[in-house]
Order: structure tokens, then C-alpha cells, then sequence
């Protein structure tokens, strides 16, 4: 049987994978026209499985394309030497092993070339291909090179430079078409960039999984086992991922492998609930990258709150090194209106916990003193969330804590207080067995938290405020996004940073049903002013 795959390249025999029927013809029509193709993105986004599954398909359409897949990947600490020897053994046994998987007899004179032949530095790259085409009768070659950015420096600018004079070479060429693999881009690597090596190169986009792909991959699995996904069940999966590949492959992967539900059930949303708490908690490669990459530089807490706090957003300027690093990593995206959107809400949850300190130093004064069973006291007799009790709470422990909220380490001014407010949903959801999800919603400095209780869904938006009228439009958007996931009441949460804010709580009715209560909770105290006595 097969499996969702995460580690690596997938194979169709053994792993279900997305055909990408469109992206695939795109690519195979570039191949033929000889194009030399750079496809630059994120770790784990399945690069690799789709270039290898688009050349499979074009070598069995048109076996006149011979693909030799390369990996630069251990090169990365070699001299230029070491690393255009290696290329050479490579280049061997790629062509060895495909004449082999073909079963075809290696021609003697090929054996001999390829046996005798040695590229020692850029200079021989065009003379060995030259000499390797006049071998290789009327087979078209495509070379395929991963984890391209592992290249050593000091060979970049040469290594490149030969492939652009073979390309323009003429019509007929060898290679006849390159793709080119990997995390950095071409103007990222350390070259001299007073000139251009490569400005040949055709650049190929491979989005993430539509919500269609999403449900076929998961159709697969559906196929083969007879395990149905409940249709929220998928809907959720993709808007929680934004269908990032390996996102999308680890929350299938845990709920068909790792849960133990019987296959003669169908998948739920109790069942997915419980997934994504554990993708979002337990340790994963994908999220250790990206909280990794998030933390190599101070500046890039500032970009990625104010992302997340500022109505007008940032930028998508790819240009600035910053943004162009954050994106790079995917941890960014460019938005439809040109700004930048963190790249799906299970990383915004991640990013924001990797921003706030495990501790506090406020949690003593969650609950007044005549509190005497923690967060469970915010249940009702019949186990639902009391969410007007929680929260009412929660602005009274903001005005416990005074101006101590200004003293929680590593949490800049503007993003305290829904750090705090975060911190202590994810503590009661966890104390009563919820779970929480954030939404990225349209609109700048918005974000939503849908927890999930004993069957039920509630939902709280969190804002910064940016003056009355956006103060009144968020509750428009609230109202809206409650009318999308079916419910009926939504609380939102506004923090005003403004000295001599005062506080608000009301209640609204919109559109006859639409439950919604607000609060303003100021948040900038000042420390009490020493005062000095004399005797």
C-alpha cells in the first residue's frame, strides 16, 4: 500500500502523489523548446518529486530526451577542482544508469569517453559536451541539477557562464535544456554581481497544491483503502496549509498512520482537530527549518510583527534583502494586493509562539484571587467555554498586571498584548482539551482564532487599534467571517496602545443574528514614578 510521503523525494509506486498535470505540461513544453529553466524555492516544497515525475513523463512520451539528473548537494565545501572532477564521474554514472534502467548496451565508444574524458574547469565543460553530443546520435540531452546553490563559490560564476555560451551556441546544442534546482537564487549566490552569468535563464513558478489537489491526493488514498475524508475534514486541511506540499502530506500522514482510526470510519473533524495540535506542539523538520530561519536575524522579528500588527501591511519588495531572505525560506509570500502574507496559519501559529517567551512572568495573575479551579472555571455545567467569562477575565488580568506587561521579555511594545492574549487561549484550550486555530484573513493586522470545544467552534478576532472607523469596520469583518463558518456569536479583541486609552466593552447585533462583544483593553501603563521622601 502506499503512503504520504515527507522525507525526500516520493516515488509514484510507493508514495500518492499530486500529478500536476498542468505545471507538468508547462515544464515538459519549455524542455523541448530548449529552454534552460531555474526553479528557486523553499526546502520541502517538492521540487524534486515534480522535476523527476515531469521528466519521467517526457522521456516515456518522447524517448528522444535523455535526462541526467545531478546533485550538487555535497559539493558545497569543495575547491573548483574537486568539484568539476566530481561532475565528470557524475555525468558517468547518470548516463550509465539510464542506458542501464532503458536496457541498452552502452556504445563502445561512449564507454571509452565517458571513461577517459575529465572536465577540470569551466573552460573544458563546453569542449566535453561538445564531444559527448557527436556520441549521442539524435538523443536530445536535458540536464537536471539539485540543490544547484551547494555549487562551491569560487565555481558559480564560470560554471554558469558555460552554460550561457552554450546556450547561445545555436539551435542545436548540448545540453539541449537545463533545470536548475534549489533554495537561493541565482542573485543570491556570492558572485561578482558587476556582471550577469546566467541572464539566459528561463524561471519556472511551482505553486503550492490547490484546494482541487488537496482533495485528489487525499482521493487516492480514498481509492485504494476506502477511507473517506469528511468534505470539512479536507477544506480545513488545505486553508490551515495554504496546500503546502509537505504541510499538506505530514496532517494526511499523522491521520492515516498515526491515529489509529479504524478505516472502515471516516476521517473527521475531531480527528483532524486532534492532527493539527500535534503538527502545530510536536517537533517536525519543516517547522525546526522554519523557526530556525526566523531567528538568524533581529530584523526579521520586526518585519514578521509588523506583518501581522499593521493594517497597511509591508511591502512585497523583493529587492530589500530581508524580504527577499523571508520569502526564500517561505516563510512570506507575495499577496494578491502586492504586500506581504505570512505563507499559511500553522506557520503564523509557530512564528508567533517562537516570538513569545515559554514564561511570562505574568501567570500568577491569570485568575483573581477567589478563583479556585484555574480554567475550568470558565466551563458551564453542560462542558461548553463561558467565552464572555474567559475573556472578561482576561481584560481584568490585563489591568492585575499593570504596567508589568511591558516588562515580558523578548515581546516588542506593539505585539504584547496579543502575545498575552494568545498565550493564554493556547493555555486554556490545552487545560480543557480544546484545540485552537489562527486564520489569516483578508485585511491587514487582522487575525482570527477559531477554537474548537466539545463540538462546538469559537471565534475571536484580535486587532490593534488604528482609529474608529477601522475599530467599527472589524466588526463588518468579524460579522462576515462568522456568517462563512456558520456560527452565530464572535468576540473581538482590540488593544489600544494610545496614552490615556480607556477601556471598552459593548455588545452588538448585526444583520438580525450576529451575535458580536468587543472589547478595548488598553495595554501602554507606565511604571509608577519613583517617589523619593526626604527626611
Amino acid at each position: 500500500m502506499r503512503r504520504f510521503g515527507t522525507e525526500g523525494r516520493l516515488y509514484p509506486e510507493d508514495n500518492y502523489i499530486v500529478p500536476r498535470t498542468k505545471e507538468t505540461a508547462n515544464f515538459i513544453s519549455r524542455v523541448k523548446q530548449g529552454k534552460y529553466i531555474v526553479l528557486f524555492a523553499p526546502r520541502q516544497t517538492g521540487k524534486t518529486t515534480f522535476f523527476h515525475y515531469a521528466l519521467d513523463t517526457l522521456e516515456n512520451e518522447e524517448p528522444i530526451y535523455f535526462p541526467i539528473p545531478l546533485n550538487f548537494e555535497t559539493y558545497e565545501d569543495c575547491t573548483p577542482s574537486e568539484f568539476y572532477g566530481g561532475l565528470s564521474e557524475d555525468i558517468r554514472e547518470g548516463v550509465e544508469s539510464i542506458f542501464q534502467m532503458r536496457g541498452e548496451v552502452l556504445p563502445a565508444a561512449l564507454t571509452q569517453f565517458l571513461g577517459n574524458a575529465q572536465i577540470a574547469n569551466h573552460l573544458s565543460v563546453r569542449r566535453f559536451f561538445r564531444q559527448f553530443a557527436s556520441l549521442m546520435a539524435d538523443k536530445r540531452i536535458v540536464l537536471i541539477i539539485d540543490e544547484f546553490d551547494a555549487i562551491p563559490q569560487a565555481a558559480v560564476k564560470g560554471f554558469l557562464r558555460s552554460l550561457r555560451h552554450i546556450y547561445l551556441s545555436g539551435r542545436t546544442r548540448c545540453p539541449h535544456s537545463v533545470g536548475i534546482i534549489g533554495v537561493k537564487n541565482i542573485t543570491q549566490l556570492n558572485y561578482d554581481r558587476s556582471v550577469s552569468p546566467f541572464n539566459i535563464q528561463d524561471e519556472f513558478h511551482l505553486p503550492n497544491f490547490t484546494l482541487e489537489q488537496v482533495r485528489e491526493l487525499l482521493g487516492q488514498y480514498t481509492d485504494e483503502v476506502g477511507q473517506a475524508f469528511a468534505p470539512e475534514v479536507i477544506k480545513n486541511l488545505y486553508k490551515q496549509t495554504a496546500g503546502q506540499p509537505v504541510l499538506v502530506n505530514r496532517l494526511a500522514q499523522i491521520l492515516t498512520e498515526e491515529m489509529d482510526i479504524p478505516i472502515t470510519e471516516t476521517i473527521k473533524m475531531e480527528h483532524f482537530t486532534t492532527a493539527h495540535a500535534q503538527l502545530l506542539h510536536n517537533r517536525n523538520t519543516n517547522i525546526g527549518h522554519l523557526t530556525t530561519n526566523i531567528r538568524k536575524d533581529a530584523r526579521f522579528e520586526k518585519i514578521l510583527m509588523r506583518i501581522t500588527a499593521h493594517d497597511e501591511g509591508v511591502p512585497f519588495n523583493i529587492d530589500d534583502d530581508n524580504i527577499s531572505e523571508l520569502a526564500t525560506y517561505g516563510v512570506i509570500a507575495k499577496g494578491a494586493d502586492g504586500m506581504c502574507d505570512i505563507a499559511n496559519p500553522i506557520y503564523l501559529y509557530r512564528i508567533l509562539r517562537a516570538f513569545k517567551p515559554t514564561v511570562n512572568g505574568l501567570e500568577e495573575d491569570y485568575f483573581p484571587e477567589d478563583n479556585l479551579t484555574g480554567f475550568r472555571a470558565y466551563l458551564t455545567d453542560t462542558g461548553q467555554i463561558a467565552m464572555e467569562l474567559l475573556l472578561d477575565n482576561f481584560r481584568d488580568f490585563i489591568t492585575r498586571a499593570g504596567f508589568r506587561i511591558l516588562q515580558v521579555p523578548q515581546t516588542p511594545r506593539e505585539s504584547v498584548g496579543r502575545h498575552l492574549l494568545l498565550t493564554y487561549l493556547d493555555q486554556f484550550v490545552q487545560a480543557v482539551g480544546g484545540s485552537m486555530y489562527l486564520e489569516v484573513q483578508t485585511g491587514r493586522g487582522r487575525i482570527d482564532v477559531l477554537i474548537a470545544h466539545n463540538a462546538r467552534k469559537y471565534i475571536v478576532e484580535t486587532k490593534i487599534w488604528r482609529g474608529e472607523g477601522r475599530y467599527q469596520a472589524g466588526k463588518q469583518q468579524l460579522a462576515a467571517y462568522l456568517k462563512l463558518e456558520g456560527a452565530t456569536e464572535g468576540y473581538y479583541v482590540v488593544f489600544d496602545h494610545r496614552k490615556g486609552a480607556a477601556p471598552r466593552v459593548e455588545a452588538d447585533t448585526l444583520e438580525g443574528a450576529l451575535t458580536i462583544r468587543s472589547y478595548v483593553i488598553p495595554v501602554v501603563q507606565e511604571a509608577p514614578s519613583l517617589i523619593v521622601s526626604s527626611q
